[in-house]
């Protein structure tokens, strides 16, 4: 993507800088597509003083954003609030320019960690803003006890949520732009010994749909998973803990299949991202309307493919296996360890044997581990510990790949995640297990048997691949 000067400027003027503020040493704005002479002039006249313009590449402006970002940003100060402040002016606080600032500033830290959530935790000293960065969190802020009224007040104006209501939890919404993103944050309050903790859930709408093809899936599992997809009918289910890029994996299913010859329905909660073509539904209990009851409505607009966010409770199962049934090709998740939990979770939820061994495609289970960073991975022998825990031979693995941590991973070491699959295909002889009460481990020890890849077997081979390292192999499928 270009980084435009338009773009650069909006992220930087609206937040950081005031008429009269230095913008760098020799008060130099970089920029990688010629200004006309309308916005130098604006440019100019905000900073209040003369400007150069030099040009440089799109990875040096973006350089220069993060610096100029953390440089310039305003810090609140132990005297911009006061501590003995009235409740009743929690309205007028919120809406002070150094809150406004402050909170800004931390939304826009989140975004250049790529963030999925934002905590802000009100601890008995202090106040702690945290962010979940490639499922790890991460501490970003520690402010002090006397802005935790303030931010907190200002993060429930944004969600339009009762600033007076610190009793109960609130759920809600902030609609954010920053430069060209378009930003849904989810917005949940909790309270505590301490006051009220808030939770951001980052969800960027300019975002680009990943495709099937970059999620990490093995060659193999790709193949065959492209295949069950473009069947007529039946279902297919995508299991794993919260967080495991499930609801990724479905979108980006859907995207694949979706077509003008096809009627795309989907029931979630809640929906995430707008795909264009596709009818989506968003659960709203409030007013009764259920995952079962938003599908029983489903299957009477005609649809060939229909996505449920999650299968809960007997109901939207019975459902989803009789629309399986009736000609429609269903994706669902479930929260199971693995592929063949995802059978016994069903039969749990009563669901006859024989409906399940009739309609069931196949199942996915899945993970998400973190990337070692491309910018500063190096090789590094593995140790004797490290094969031992991994049961690995000495001879199968003896190098791994490392990060030493750089500015463009945070110095964490990894940048990014990737996807680990268990793909259980429902064959013959696997109906036949189901149909005779065998448990999960017997569906598992035969899938294995007739070729399955385990979740710990992916790992183990993104490792020899370089991609990720051996803790985390060992924190994601410890329990698999």
């Amino acid at each position: 993507m270009t980084l435009s000067l338009e773009l650069f400027t909006q992220l930087l003027v609206p937040n950081n800088l005031a008429p009269g503020k230095e913008f760098s040493e020799n008060h130099a704005l970089f920029y990688n597509q010629a200004p006309d002479m309308e916005l130098r002039a604006k440019i100019r006249f905000i900073m209040g003083q003369e400007v150069d313009f030099l040009a440089t590449d799109d990875d040096e402006v973006k350089r220069l954003v993060k610096y100029w970002r953390a440089e310039l940003a305003p810090e609140l100060e132990q005297n911009d609030l006061d501590e003995s402040f009235d409740e009743s002016d929690l309205n007028d606080l919120s809406s002070d320019a150094p809150v406004i600032r402050l909170v800004n500033h931390l939304f826009e830290r989140a975004l250049d960690l790529n963030a999925s959530d934002i905590h802000f935790e009100p601890e008995e000293g202090n106040f702690d803003v945290r962010c979940r960065v490639d499922g790890i969190m991460t501490q970003i802020e520690t402010l002090p006890v006397n802005a935790q009224a303030a931010v907190i007040s200002r993060l429930k104006l944004m969600a339009k949520l009762d600033i007076g209501e610190k009793r109960l939890p609130q759920d809600g919404r902030i609609e954010y732009r920053m430069g060209n993103k378009n930003l849904d944050l989810r917005v949940s309050t909790l309270p505590g010994v301490h006051g009220e903790s808030v939770v951001l859930r980052i969800l960027d709408r300019s975002d680009v749909m990943v495709s099937l093809e970059s999620l990490g899936m093995p060659d193999d599992v790709l193949d065959e998973y492209q295949k069950l997809i473009h069947q007529p009918h039946g279902m297919i289910l995508v299991t794993g803990p919260t967080g495991s890029g499930k609801t990724t994996s479905l979108y980006a299913t859907l995207e694949k299949i979706n077509s003008k010859e096809q009627k795309i329905i989907t029931v979630e909660d809640p929906v995430e991202y707008q795909l264009e073509g596709i009818t989506q539904i968003h659960v709203n209990s409030k007013i009764g309307l259920s995952f079962a009851s938003g599908l029983r409505s489903i299957v009477r607009q005609d649809p060939d493919v229909i996505m449920i966010g999650e299968i809960r409770d007997h109901e939207t199962a019975s459902i989803a296996v009789e629309s399986a049934l009736t000609g429609h090709l269903v994706f669902s998740t479930l929260h199971t360890n693995d592929a063949a939990g995802a059978i016994s979770r069903l039969q749990d939820m009563g669901l006859e044997s024989y409906l399940l061994s009739s309609s069931l495609l196949a199942v996915q289970a899945q993970r998400l581990v973190r990337q070692v960073c491309e910018n500063c991975k190096e090789p590094t022998p593995i140790s004797d510990v490290e094969q031992k825990l991994l049961n690995l031979n000495p001879d199968e693995l003896s190098e791994i790949y490392h990060g030493k941590g750089c500015q463009n991973c945070g110095g964490t070491g990894y940048r990014g995640r990737i996807g680990l699959y268990e793909l259980l295909v429902m064959n013959d002889d696997i109906r036949h297990l189901v149909n005779t009460g065998a448990d999960a481990a017997a569906i598992r020890r035969h899938a294995v048997s007739q070729g399955m890849r385990t979740l710990r077997q992916d790992a183990l081979q993104k490792l020899m691949d370089g991609l990720t390292t051996p803790e985390e192999v060992l924190r994601v499928t410890r329990s698999v």
